[in-house]
């Protein structure tokens, strides 16, 4: 196996005179490409950069969102040849990405490939597996009747997981069965399964397994990794102590780390299935860890939110700079910071508007001002669906009440939290609600990865 200094440090890594010669004095034409409204945060980064920004959003409930931010156009594709970069920021541009690539575009995100990988979970385990990344047993089944006949036959714990390519809202039912007789999944099944057919069809029986939930990903140029890695832990659950609904995410703790046992033995196997894709872009892979093993749970091949957000906390290269090189191919060490990032996603009741009650939700937030105890202090805010007024107002933008990422860095995470909660504390939003607890499992995780041997 090579050695950490070769892994870090290759022959043609790219030098700081290097960058500075393929980065030029003429700023970059970025155009970002979103079904909703997702990276306005990394394109404001690059306008705040002086670079030229150009964003496009299939969504038309997110039309006022990043207005004031960002200049929006009403379609892409005129926008392609305009373009330096292409930034591809769901899993559904694979086709498109891929199409311009081949036309020799520089693109970020996106491969028909690496979309399957998320969208379809099978295929993920089965290419985890082809790769050799050990894998948890699972089971495909788009019928329900044969998945609780098959449950009754093997009767363990189980987590259910709807598969293909659904939207958030239904990947929210996933179900962690609790009983090792599987009686409370074969309940839910039974009682639910007209309902769950109309919402997903194709799902997943995954073997539970428990553990320290971590995640592990990076950077990848198209032929090999950008190091550091990046090692994250997600809070999905609505509300501290986990509890309730699954959400996108609540908030993240992170920190950016050379290559670990925890890289090696998962996303680092997946090198030669991401070259032969082509594929330009972040990817991480979501584990379980104990003391028996790593077991990958499945791929996000893309940007996540608020991820990018609480990444943008602890890399000090220009988003501009690193998203030029790496659409290029360039390779180079990402300058990131050492220590801890910590991210509070700040929501407002809009985000329960999925009902009949949203009309009443959006005449009641929609365009509300977002203010602050200390106006000049916007230090660690990340875009959510906001927008800002010709005045510099910010103000609620979108339907989804999803509305700001707040971060903070520090040597440990005891002072990465207390930054980001002071900074929510500058945070004035009616109604708005956060988790608090973002982080606080960190010594008890940590000593178990460490003792496990996994962070080396």
């Amino acid at each position: 196996m090579a050695s950490e200094a070769a892994l870090l440090y290759n022959s043609d890594m790219i030098t700081k005179h290097g960058i500075r010669n393929l980065m030029g004095k003429r700023p970059k034409k970025f155009l970002f490409v979103s079904d909703e409204a997702l990276n306005g945060d990394l394109a404001w980064q690059a306008v705040r950069e002086g670079h030229r920004v150009k964003m496009y959003c299939r969504d038309r409930a997110d039309s006022d969102v990043f207005e004031g931010f960002i200049e929006r156009v009403g379609t892409w594709k005129p926008w392609v040849k305009w373009a330096d970069v292409i930034v591809f920021d769901d899993d559904n541009f694979g086709p498109e990405a891929d199409r311009l690539r081949r036309q020799g575009k520089a693109v970020v995100g996106g491969s028909v490939y690496t979309d399957r990988l998320e969208a379809d979970r099978e295929f993920g385990q089965a290419e985890m597996k082809k790769y050799g990344v050990n894998i948890l047993p699972s089971w495909q089944f788009d019928d329900y009747g044969e998945a609780l006949a098959f449950i009754k036959r093997r009767r363990t714990r189980y987590v259910f997981k709807p598969s293909g390519h659904v939207g958030s809202e239904t990947k929210d039912l996933i179900f962690i069965g609790q009983y090792d007789d599987a009686s409370d999944l074969i309940e839910h099944l039974e009682k639910n399964q007209e309902v769950l057919l109309k919402k997903c069809r194709a799902f997943l029986l995954q073997k539970y397994v428990n553990g320290v939930e971590a995640a592990v990903g990076a950077f990848f140029n198209g032929k090999r990794f950008i190091y550091p890695i990046n090692v994250n832990f997600e809070h999905k659950r609505l509300f501290p102590g986990d509890i309730g609904p699954f959400t996108g995410e609540m908030g993240t703790l992170m920190f950016w780390a050379p290559p670990n046992h925890l890289f090696r033995q998962t996303l680092g196997r997946m090198a030669p299935a991401l070259k032969k894709a082509g594929y330009v872009g972040y990817i991480d892979i979501n584990c379980i860890v104990n003391g028996n093993g790593i077991y990958p749970l499945e791929f996000t091949s893309r940007f996540g939110y608020p991820t990018i957000q609480i990444q943008s906390e602890g890399i000090r290269m220009p988003a501009g700079t690193w998203l030029y090189l790496l659409a290029k191919g360039a390779n180079f060490e990402l300058a990131c910071k050492k220590g801890f990032q910590v991210g509070v996603v700040i929501l407002c009741p809009l985000y329960f508007g999925w009902t009949e009650h949203s009309r009443r939700l959006l005449k009641t937030y929609k365009n509300l001002a977002i203010t602050f105890v200390d106006p000049a202090d916007r230090h660690g805010l990340h875009l959510g669906d906001i927008k800002m007024d010709r005045d510099g107002v910010w103000r609620i933008a979108g339907v989804s009440g999803w509305l700001l990422v707040v971060t903070g860095h520090g040597s440990t995470v005891d002072e990465a939290r207390q930054i980001a909660y002071k900074r929510v504390k500058n945070v004035k939003i009616p109604n708005m609600f956060y988790r608090t607890d973002i982080g606080v499992g960190w010594p008890l995780d940590s000593d178990k990865l460490q003792t496990w041997g996994y962070l080396f």
